[in-house]
């Protein structure tokens, strides 16, 4: 029986290491998970430095096309293991199709579908496994293979909302670098070698531009390379463990512009996780579990982990998301409405709806304030290098015009 190592953290806020034998991951997970450990990494012994394979994954796209298909397979009254059979038989990414023929085999042998969904927790998350699972047990699996679909699809949407907010801004600046550091390493030299030919008096910009081309070209520059390629490694391992992560997290969300729209973001995944498990009859411990799993930031997990200890300790929902500060009011207040009317899972879908739009505003507003602002500061930074190496030369033409 496989030895999986395990690194999370208890109950009590301390970081949590060792070794569970399991038959599987899941049942592993499953084991930790009634020990209420929070799992921040688990990984069968002796595989954990597998080299990854590129390329070979399933995206969200493929998977809400998946269940969007197999809700309709299933409300059209088709077996579970025909309708597994026929979407396996149909995929084009060979990784998912495989993965889809070992769920079919594993409900021919009598196993549910949510468990054997399980196994594969990298394709099916907790989310969509406990979703699963509720509309087995409650007889509506198409009604939520329909709603894990819409959610998928939205998160998607949202997903692509935030790429289009960061790959803009770094191609600019990572193409404007690349430039600048040409001009400085190969096109500055050559006004350096002509202007000591000439033997001209240089103005004080043209002699910072050289001695920065200088530095660059020397070991000194490849060295302060190295030390930034360093630091961002170093960034990324630190981000790796749960206090470095926590940290930088809530940097992030203390951010100008960035942090909004960050805690927006945050905001439109929990209450839309939480309204979809809500709706599918999903357990409200169990459903905030999840949500704080699935939420991708420290600071919203453990917000969301400390409400589910007040929730489970007999408190309302709505108070303890308040003292979190983490939730904007009116989020809190919507929530209280939707918890005395009993509409709490229409009531998160409404405010998921609202702060998705929101994300969508504020990245708009954010290119349109970040276009100009960056045009100026690379035509203030290339101009200024243009025109500190032309300098001296109209310098020089100047003189040689007065004799």
């Amino acid at each position: 029986m496989p030895v999986f190592t395990y690194r999370g953290v208890n109950r009590a806020g301390a970081t949590v290491t060792g070794e569970r034998t399991a038959a599987t991951k899941a049942e592993a997970t499953t084991s930790l998970k009634r020990e209420q450990i929070n799992i921040s990494k688990l990984s069968e012994k002796g595989k954990e430095f597998n080299i990854p394979t590129f390329g070979g994954g399933v995206d969200s796209k493929e998977l809400a096309i998946f269940t969007r298909q197999f809700s309709v397979m299933i409300d059209a009254g088709l077996p579970l293991v025909q309708c597994l059979e026929i979407l396996a038989g149909q995929q084009e990414n060979k990784t998912f199709q495989k993965i889809l023929n070992g769920v079919r085999a594993s409900v021919e042998g009598g196993a549910t579908l949510s468990t054997s969904m399980k196994q594969y927790e990298k394709v099916f998350d907790p989310l969509y496994y406990n979703m699963v699972e509720a509309g087995e047990t409650g007889g509506i699996l198409d009604t939520i293979l329909q709603r894990l679909s819409s959610y998928i699809e939205k998160n998607v949407k949202l997903k692509r909302a935030v790429k289009s907010a960061a790959i803009y801004p770094t191609a600019v600046l990572g193409i404007a670098g690349g430039v600048i550091i040409l001009l400085l390493w190969k096109v500055v030299p050559i006004f350096t070698t002509l202007f000591n030919g000439l033997g001209v008096d240089l103005p004080l910009p043209t002699r910072i531009v050289i001695m920065l081309s200088s530095f660059i070209g020397s070991i000194y520059g490849l060295l302060i390379l190295v030390f930034f390629v360093g630091i961002v490694f170093a960034v990324k391992f630190w981000y790796g463990t749960p206090q470095g992560r926590y940290a930088i997290d809530s940097i992030l969300l203390k951010l100008p512009m960035i942090g909004i729209l960050l805690r927006k973001i945050a905001v439109a995944r929990f209450t839309r996780t939480l309204g979809t498990l809500i709706s599918s009859g999903v357990p409200i411990l169990e459903g905030l579990d999840i949500t704080a799993r699935t939420s991708g930031n420290a600071v919203v997990e453990r917000a969301i982990t400390a409400t589910r200890k007040a929730v489970e300790a007999g408190r309302s929902l709505v108070d303890p998301l308040k003292e979190t500060n983490v939730f904007p009011g009116m989020v809190t207040q919507m929530i209280g409405v939707g918890e005395q009317t009993g509409a709490m899972d229409a009531m998160l879908q409404k405010i998921a709806d609202f702060y998705e739009d929101e994300v969508d505003a504020s990245v708009k507003d954010l290119l349109t304030a970040m276009e100009p602002i960056m045009i100026v500061v690379l035509g203030v930074v290339v101009g200024g290098i243009v025109i500190s190496m032309y300098l001296p030369l109209f310098s020089l033409i100047g003189k040689l015009a007065g004799h």
